[in-house]
């Protein structure tokens, strides 16, 4: 949503930061930044001034509109064979924990989703050693029989590689087994950082960075939109945060098939790095200014509310964002790993935070076209809590296919 937003000299700030004043002279005309000026953002701790410069192409944009989406998110299982050092979500089967959904207890809370208003299922998982690909295409399958109003963001690019190597199919023919089934794009996680000195210290066993890119290039091709994202706040430097972007960046160039950017704060705690301190707001308000900046081609940045915080998810929506991601609903992976934000926010909630942070609240579907709930059906009545409490332990698992 363009403004025709125009300042003059005197509008332009003083930087305390040199090394900002031709980055802005670029900014304001509307040029391209390098892998030199990304650096220079980020290794710039005029936070106001970097915030100033991502507000401007904010505002150039999108005006005052900030987006929310409302989605239920669904994670049918957390066994997983990768034991990335990361992450604090994966188990394996026999752990203290470790779950998978059958296919009728998804369906049922997708159902619950559905009674709340969802207009989109986010469904990532483990990579589990014994379910079989069938189990996901018919996972797919059933909410999209029960839910096809309902849009389905399913698998990451990490997922799509591992269902590839268990089916012994090309990435091309499991993603065209995907769409078929009914997945109507894919989200943005795993791509963490895609330099290979953090990659294989940080998730050794999932695909390489390079991969991920491929797959998100193939997915594109074949008409499935993806999210990408960044793991930040880690092991990982400065040029490898900049390296990352501008991957994204050409790729995006190439395919156009990336709907947001989410840059993702890491939290340590339950990890196998858990000896690293939690990104501080400072960290977190840079990483949304310096993509905002750096990846001219994407149309949205999101502030991820559950990750952020919702204050400083709220204040980065003068830093660069103009995305607050969704009401979610019961959020496992990054609480697994100590958030201690809420698992759900309701519409009106998110509303609030937008409106008092001197943005108009703009709900969207996946895809970001605006919804307009009077014209949407009324949706069925909510099912009893009690028909989708319960998980089956891997000791008694039974597979719904």
């Amino acid at each position: 949503m363009a403004t025709g937003l125009q300042l003059s000299a005197q509008t332009v700030p003083a930087f305390q930061d040199a090394r900002l004043e031709p980055i802005a002279k670029k900014v304001l005309a509307g040029e391209r930044l390098s892998a030199d000026d990304g650096l220079a953002l980020y290794q710039s701790h005029d936070l106001l001034g970097v915030g100033w410069l991502a507000n401007y192409v904010r505002e150039r944009r999108h005006g005052n509109v900030t987006y929310f989406n409302v989605n239920r998110h669904i994670n049918p299982t957390n066994v997983c064979v990768a034991h990335c050092r990361l992450c604090a979500f994966g188990r394996s089967p026999d752990a203290t924990g470790a779950y998978t959904f059958a296919l009728d207890e998804i369906w049922q809370r997708a159902a619950q989703g559905v009674a709340e208003g969802a207009t989109e299922f986010h469904i990532v998982g483990g990579l589990h050693p014994d379910l079989p690909f069938e189990y996901y295409l018919e996972l797919i399958r059933g909410l999209k029989q029960r839910f096809p109003q309902v849009h389905l963001k399913a698998f990451t690019m990490v997922e799509v590689g591992y269902y590839a190597r268990i089916s012994k199919k090309s990435i091309r023919d499991t993603l065209l087994a995907m769409k078929e089934a009914g997945v109507d794009s894919l989200p943005g996680g795993g791509a963490e950082i895609f330099h290979p000195r953090v990659r294989k210290i940080i998730c050794d066993h999932k695909v390489s960075g390079q991969m991920w890119l491929q797959i998100a290039r193939t997915a594109h091709e074949i008409g499935l939109r993806s999210n990408a994202t960044m793991l930040y706040g880690h092991i990982e430097t400065n040029e490898e945060r900049v390296d990352h972007l501008i991957q994204l960046r050409d790729t995006q160039d190439k395919t156009h098939g990336f709907v947001a950017f989410i840059p993702l704060a890491f939290h340590p705690a339950n990890t196998g790095l858990s000896h690293i301190p939690n990104p501080t707001g400072f960290d977190d308000l840079k990483a949304i200014a310096c993509s905002r900046l750096l990846l001219d081609n994407f149309d949205h940045i999101k502030a991820y509310w559950i990750m952020l915080t919702p204050r400083i998810a709220q204040v980065a929506l003068r830093f660069g964002a103009n995305d607050l991601d969704g009401t979610v609903v019961e959020e496992k992976i990054y609480h697994d790993a100590g958030a201690t934000t809420p698992e759900h926010m309701t519409r009106a909630e998110l509303e609030r935070l937008i409106r008092a942070a001197g943005r108009d609240p703009v709900e969207r579907d996946t895809l970001y076209n605006p919804v307009d709930r009077a014209k949407m059906p009324i949706p069925p009545a909510r099912p009893s809590s009690n028909s989708i409490d319960g998980f089956i332990p891997e000791t008694s698992l039974t597979l719904n296919i």
